[in-house]
């Protein structure tokens, strides 16, 4: 969806809503559909083959996710084979499930891409003798487009893209031996498939999500072809057709590489399993329990808002499609307690887009950092759990904030609450329980194994199965949950007990999940397999066993209606990924041509230019750019581009600059800034379907959910500069100070932003707010100011140095030497310092020999696999600088004079706020 379409679907949505204060389910029900699964379902004999393909997707899915392949020996696929079938569905459902848009925009770009791609293999080409044919193909793709696509039924040309264009992926599949045989030297037949298939993949990009990412990677084939042309400072040597279709398409380094692989493995299977968790009911469990235990509050319904989006993120990956799911109900809520359309939409928005940052299952870019950073799905976790949490209960503290400023109440509860001790003690008695079950659980897992051996996955299953029977008897006692309508009368809130008891069979496939990922440390796509069987399991079985235990079976129609939901669950899992399979495949077309062309290192001198070499200019260079290809690509497709382009641009200038960034926060920093692109004015879409609800104007929705969402933006930046953030490199104690810290420091942020603390904020106030909260968040810069954390030593003195620094500790040293391409480079790297008896001895025990030469030090071997040679020390570099670590007091004394400037900031407030609160 172009942002013209954007924009006009927006104020199209907008002018149905007005008068009335939102749009009907169906008509919220279309707009998902148009965004996220393709607003095609055709009647008749088309409508039921679209959804057969769809189910055949999932089941294909599910069967090589599964170790029964090898058990019996049939149906293996190796990753190059199950990436051509994956993109085969995906393009097959694309034309099918999504009409092509018809605006002028829209059909100039449909037009336009195919007839450059003619031009550039055609020019690609000018060195084969056969080539008569390209130029028919672009033709015929161009008269295909002029046809139109109607959307209620599928025409023979889209029939006929759909089907050629799944035929050109399975290619891969069907000529995987001899492609194996002539690898690097493509013939005529290698040339048309490619040809056809790089046409159709673009036109599918365009139908299934927006031309934006279509353009890009248009973008990248020209500058791939055309590098002789190109300005001096990213100029290339240029590519034949030859080179292209053999790296684009006959490989797996361009669409059919990393990214499509990581589709493919894991990303599917989570998709489905949150799909299936809804269809099963989950959804609308997480929204009436975030109601029953936060709607009382002040601006309960805005808190409760913030909290179900949370735990929707779970089962969904997408803003819009959250924000729809629980806005429906919330957002009239929230309007009705006090909140404006605006402030009630870009509540929901903020808190909605944040569900792709909440681990354990976040969206698909996080699957994406298992392969490109190399570290295994659990470190991922870990390290995006604390900025994920904070950001959460500064979104709640924020519309607490909100709810103080208008004076309003929360909605009134259907009994009497407890006294304020009971309510502790009671917390506390349930916080009790559940730690002795957590420790029962994990050691007598730990128990369970060791003893049955190959048995014990089946007497966990036995176990699992007993509890999600007793939870579903206790369900069984209390009313089915149903979803209110919003716009009704609130006289009473639920009741936390009933509802939370009602659906807590629910939370079982989130523990396999959970369990198989951070515990057995399974690969994320056989966990996610696990967690759909069981959800499978439960889908099948829920209905009747509810019905058994409430004495309302019928037997045979229970059963049915299972087989229905999971049916419905697996068509809705193939649908929602329709886009993420289109999208992978595409952004392979970029990360294939800068593998190919080297613009990577050229970038890099670019941006260096551009920013001076400052790492903040850097930063701030690679969040516009994430913010404005955001705007017309998904999260995942943006994280793909921004992070190949950018990412190792970050790391090496930082080394330059003297700053060590981990490549895990480097990718998270593009991650966060790609999802805030969902929220970023004029184009984000969440704040279009928001407006739709709430009838609120989009723009302004969108600006307030911006402003929302400020401490999600500056988030990143801290992490970069304070790796702690990222439980990179701490104790569980420090990891524990830091998260108390840090949720501090950023309630402080959203205070000072928001403009009210304990009262109103004046300008002074909100300036020392932001400060107390910079330094709670880096309280080593100050300390660094007042007490140098390292102690210059002369590079001939590098074996003193090593002694004297503590075991465990880094030596930091700036070397100078030459990069791939010949050119001077200088860098900092650190240098771990290990046990040993001399300077030398602990040099030589992390792989690095010298020569010393007056005071000249110069690198003369470097061992292989080595601390030295991961640190990025080579043989005939120089060390300019030594650093050595100083004698520092704790950069936690900086706490201190923030603590007591926030006192300073509290007295001045409660003396106005103390009079403000009083009756008049």
């Amino acid at each position: 969806m172009s942002d013209d379409d954007k924009q006009f679907e927006a104020a199209a949505v907008e002018n149905a809503a007005s008068g009335r204060g939102g749009l009907s389910q169906a008509e919220l029900d279309e707009l998902v559909a148009s965004s996220d699964t393709g607003g095609r379902t055709p009647p008749g004999f088309a409508g039921k083959l679209l959804l057969s393909v769809a189910l055949a997707w999932s089941l294909f899915q599910l069967w090589i996710a599964s170790p029964i392949p090898f058990m019996v020996g049939f149906g293996v696929f190796n990753d190059t084979e199950a990436r051509s079938f994956h993109l085969a569905f995906a393009l097959f459902l694309a034309f099918a499930a999504y009409p092509a848009a018809r605006t002028p925009t829209q059909l100039i770009l449909g037009l336009g891409v195919p007839a450059l791609l003619t031009f550039l293999f055609m020019f690609g080409a000018k060195d084969q003798t056969a080539t008569w044919w390209i130029p028919i193909v672009g033709a015929v793709m161009i008269g295909f487009i002029l046809l139109g696509s109607p959307k209620n039924r599928i025409p023979s040309w889209e029939w006929a893209l759909a089907i050629v264009g799944a035929l050109a992926s399975l290619y891969i599949f069907v000529f995987y031996r001899e492609i194996s045989g002539r690898v690097g030297a493509p013939i005529t037949q290698d040339y048309v498939v490619a040809v056809i298939g790089l046409m159709i993949l673009l036109e599918a990009t365009r139908r299934a999500l927006g031309p934006a990412l279509m353009i890009v990677a248009s973008v990248f084939l020209a500058y791939t072809f055309l590098g002789p042309h190109m300005p001096s400072i990213i100029a290339h040597k240029g590519n034949s057709l030859s080179e292209v279709v053999n790296h684009q398409w006959i490989t797996t380094e361009g669409v059919f590489g990393i990214a499509l692989g990581v589709s493919t493995s894991f990303v599917f299977l989570f998709v489905l399993f949150g799909s299936l968790l809804d269809r099963a009911g989950a959804g609308n469990y997480f929204i009436q329990v975030a109601f029953s235990l936060m709607g009382h509050m002040r601006g309960g319904p805005a808190k409760a808002a913030v909290v179900s989006s949370a735990m929707t993120g779970l089962i969904s990956g997408s803003s819009i499609a959250n924000v729809v799911t629980t806005g429906t109900f919330t957002i009239p809520l929230m309007k009705k307690v006090g909140f404006s359309s605006e402030k009630a939409g870009a509540v929901e928005v903020a808190s909605s887009v944040n569900g792709q940052i909440m681990p354990p299952v976040m969206g698909a870019a996080a699957f994406l950092m298992v392969e490109y950073v190399g570290i295994p799905y659990f470190d991922v976790v870990k390290h995006a759990f604390v900025p994920a949490i904070i950001s959460y209960i500064a979104l709640v503290y924020i519309v607490h904030l909100e709810a103080m400023k208008a004076g309003m109440k929360g909605l009134p509860r259907a009994y009497t609450p407890k006294p304020i001790v009971q309510r502790l003690i009671g917390i506390a008695f349930t916080i009790a329980v559940i730690c002795a079950l957590s420790f029962g659980v994990y050691y007598g897992m730990g128990w369970i194994r060791p003893t049955f051996g190959a048995s014990a996955g089946y007497i966990v299953f036995v176990l699992l199965t007993a509890a999600y029977v007793g939870l579903l008897y206790v369900a069984s006692r209390e009313e089915p949950l149903k979803l209110d309508d919003p716009n009704a009368p609130v006289t009473t809130l639920p009741l936390p007990g009933p509802t939370v008891r009602s659906g807590l069979h629910y939370l079982l496939p989130v523990v396999v999940l959970v369990w198989a990922l951070m515990i057995d440390r399974l690969s994320p796509g056989l966990s996610a397999f696990w967690a759909v069987a069981y959800m499978i399991f439960i889908l099948l079985t829920q209905r009747p066993l509810m019905a058994i235990f409430r004495g309302e079976s019928r037997f045979a129609n229970d059963v049915v209606a299972g087989f229905a939901d999971l049916t419905d669950g697996l068509i809705s899992g193939a649908r929602n990924m329709i886009g993420i399979g289109i999208a992978t495949a595409t952004a392979g077309i970029i990360v294939g041509a800068v593998s190919q062309t080297g613009v990577g290192s050229a970038l890099a001198d670019v941006v260096e230019v551009l920013s001076g070499g400052n790492i903040m200019a850097i930063l701030l260079l690679t969040a516009v750019l994430s913010l404005i290809l955001g705007m017309g690509l998904p999260t995942t497709a943006n994280y793909i581009v921004v992070s190949a382009l950018l990412a190792p641009v970050i790391v090496t200038l930082g080394q330059q600059n003297g700053l060590i960034v981990p490549l895990i926060a480097v990718h998270l920093f593009v991650f966060y800034f790609g999802i805030m692109a969902d929220v970023t004015p004029p184009v984000g879409l969440a704040s279009f379907a928001a407006a739709a609800v709430s009838g609120g104007d989009p723009i302004r929705t969108g600006v307030i959910a911006f402003f929302y969402s400020l401490r999600t933006a500056a988030l990143p930046f801290l992490f970069i500069f304070n790796t702690e953030l990222l439980l990179i490199d701490v104790t569980w104690a420090q990891g524990i100070l830091v998260f108390i810290i840090a949720t501090m420091a950023m309630l402080l942020f959203a205070a000072a932003t928001q403009g009210w603390f304990l009262a109103k904020n004046r300008i002074y106030e909100s300036a020392i707010l932001l400060l107390i909260a910079f330094t709670l968040f880096r309280p080593g810069y100050w300390m660094d100011m007042v007490a140098p954390p390292f102690d210059e030593v002369a590079p001939a003195e590098i074996e003193q140095a090593a002694m004297s620094a503590p075991v465990g500790s880094d030596l930091r040293l700036q070397v100078d030497g030459v990069n791939a391409l010949g050119d001077p480079v200088s860098f900092t790297a650190l240098l771990p310092v290990v046990e040993g008896a001399t300077g030398a001895e602990r040099l030589a025990a992390v792989g690095l020999e010298y020569i010393v030469d007056g005071e000249k030090v110069v690198i003369d071997n470097v061992a292989f696999d080595s601390a030295a040679q991961k640190a990025g020390f080579d043989w005939d570099q120089e060390i300019k600088r030594v650093l050595a670590p100083a004698d520092q007091p704790t950069k936690y004394l900086m706490f201190v004079p923030a603590f007591l400037l926030l006192a300073l900031v509290v007295i001045l407030q409660r003396r106005r706020a103390i009079p403000a609160a009083a009756p008049a």
